[in-house]
């Protein structure tokens, strides 16, 4: 909703400054009269961008967390951010807060707030906010996208941390190789001149000669494919594509499905569990997958919900679920125990896969050293089998 600045004077004659937040200029006048105010000037301010960016992941885990155990503690909302935009004044964050705090105090809801500002705040967690907002249930909302996305954050660091040293040697291993094809090869050229070359050799020497020769222009062709293929991708179609490749790839591609499911699971889980109606919660939970191909089988399961029929049923009939967790829900629905039972499904599943990332992790080391020790043999072999050939001449 649009924010408009006003100046006004109150009963005894002051005059007044300040924002709020409406659907229209009539809602405002309405807003303000309803606060005994008198306006002299409104008009719809122009969105600012004076905060730019995009804020660290545990940021926004921090302040979901002390939000909720601000609110949960009995703290008013307005003092709450009050006291969260005051704790690192200079940061982004704190900027943000800042402004949620003068929106909310003009009349705004938290989510109508955090919609000015969507480089920080995914229309998935506002959507989450607003069921709380109007649920009741604010604070368990906000503590459990607090611990959402530190599980996370935790799960990229590991991530990240455990590829840096696979990645290192995989890049010390591509310099080695150049470095021996384009610098030292051609210098043993002259040596193995009018000899029939073994075609490991000449393939290598080839290799070598197209990288001096052509570096510059590989580069740039590098550089436009990314160019070309990166905003295809972000755009509807190439993003559709995209994730239906994610599902499909070799071993990864579980893992994506799982991790997309088990946010789905979690998601819906906890709006149900706080009262929030099925076909509200599952609007809100399906863009919570992160797939396309999922969220498509989730707004089948809506329309098929809206219509009568079983989540559990059409989610099966998707081929995306995995039968055992359609067959959980199934009996979940009969029990009258759908929150409960998509809650542990999530816990169970979440476990499950933080074991095959990490053994995936693991693996990638041996991997990376085992693509070097390739590269590097296969130049070795090219260098050494027309030594031999001459050697067995000779003899």
């Amino acid at each position: 909703m649009p924010t408009f600045v006003y100046k006004a004077k109150n009963t005894e004659g002051v005059e007044q400054a300040g924002t709020l937040v409406a659907e229209n200029r009539a809602s405002a006048l309405k807003v303000l009269n309803g606060q005994g105010l008198y306006p002299l000037e409104i008009k719809e301010q122009t969105l600012s961008f004076t905060v730019t960016g995009r804020v660290r992941l545990s940021e926004l885990v921090n302040f979901y967390t002390q939000l909720s155990d601000l609110l949960r503690a009995g703290v008013p909302i307005l003092r709450s951010l009050d006291v969260l935009s005051r704790q690192n004044p200079k940061s982004k964050m704190s900027r943000i807060v800042r402004e949620l705090r003068e929106d909310v105090s003009g009349g705004a809801s938290l989510a109508d707030a955090m919609e000015k500002h969507l480089q920080v705040f995914s229309p998935l967690h506002i959507g989450i906010i607003r069921a709380g907002e109007q649920g009741g249930f604010l604070e368990q909302v906000l503590s459990r996208l607090g611990i959402f996305l530190n599980q996370r954050d935790q799960l990229r660091n590991k991530v990240i941390g455990s590829m840096i040293y696979p990645v290192f040697l995989l890049v010390i291993g591509v310099t080695v190789v150049i470095v021996l094809v384009t610098y030292f090869m051609p210098k043993l050229e002259p040596l193995f001149q009018g000899m029939e070359l073994p075609a490991l050799t000449r393939g290598v020497m080839g290799f070598g000669k197209i990288l001096q020769g052509y570096f510059w222009l590989i580069l740039f062709g590098f550089v436009l494919l990314m160019t070309l293929v990166l905003p295809y991708f972000r755009s509807e179609a190439g993003r559709y594509k995209w994730h239906k490749l994610q599902l499909q790839l070799p071993v990864v591609g579980k893992i994506f499905k799982m991790v997309a499911i088990c946010r789905f699971c979690r998601i819906l889980g906890t709006l149900l569990g706080n009262g929030v109606p099925m076909i509200n919660a599952l609007t809100i939970a399906k863009s919570s997958a992160g797939n396309e191909l999922l969220e498509e089988v989730i707004g089948e399961a809506i329309e098929a919900v809206r219509a009568g029929k079983s989540l559990a049923d059409t989610l099966r009939d998707s081929g995306l679920f995995p039968l055992d967790i359609a067959d959980m829900i199934s009996v979940a629905e009969e029990t009258n125990r759908l929150p409960d039972i998509l809650i542990e499904i999530a816990d169970t599943q979440e476990q499950r896969l933080s074991q095959k990332i990490d053994l995936a992790v693991r693996m990638l080391e041996p991997l990376m050293l085992l693509i070097v020790f390739a590269m590097v043999f296969v130049i070795a072999l090219a260098l050494l089998l027309p030594i031999l050939q001459m050697s067995m001449g000779k003899i």
